[in-house]
């Protein structure tokens, strides 16, 4: 769940104090509280102009989702299109807080596929609207904040270009 967590229990597993190499990955991870905390809360604030924003940058890039008979076509396809991206976006900031993609794992791509292909909804166009996602959120952050950020987004396109 958190880099904390995961070193105390792997430690405990083996019946053993954390090493010095534990503690200093958990003094690190401690020591960024405060950027994790500034991605977060500018994520989590911009949801509206972010989801706008990746909306925009799919729908130009692939007219074809939007158009009659695409996965985005209508009113409520469309709003389901980008529920999901808030959705995406709330796990992201989930993974940043923790400094894990565990939650990400578990809560956004074990069975992701499968449920996008029964819906009929193409991979390769959630591929592509997790890069738009991305794309329009590490804009808003500075450069330190994007590179904490960026990873999180990282595993979660490539957890979906993973084949099952």
């Amino acid at each position: 769940m958190s880099v904390v967590r995961d070193l105390i229990l792997q430690a405990d597993d083996q019946l053993r104090y954390p090493t010095g190499g534990e503690l200093r990955s958990m003094v690190e991870f401690l020591s960024t509280g405060a950027s994790r905390m500034s991605v977060v809360k500018a994520l989590t604030e911009n949801e509206k102009k972010i989801v706008d924003e990746a909306a925009k940058q799919l729908f130009s890039r692939k007219p074809e989702y939007v158009a009659p008979g695409g996965n985005a076509y209508g009113q409520k396809q469309r709003a389901q299109c980008l529920r999901d991206f808030g959705w995406y976006l709330r796990l992201v900031t989930y993974g940043v807080l923790a400094g894990s993609t565990e939650m990400i794992q578990k809560i956004g791509l074990e069975g992701a596929r499968e449920m996008y292909n029964s819906l009929g909804v193409p991979m390769p166009g959630m591929v592509e609207s997790m890069r738009c996602l991305k794309e329009a959120s590490l804009v808003l952050l500075n450069n330190d904040d994007a590179a904490l950020a960026a990873p999180y987004f990282d595993f979660l396109i490539q957890g979906m270009q993973t084949p099952c």
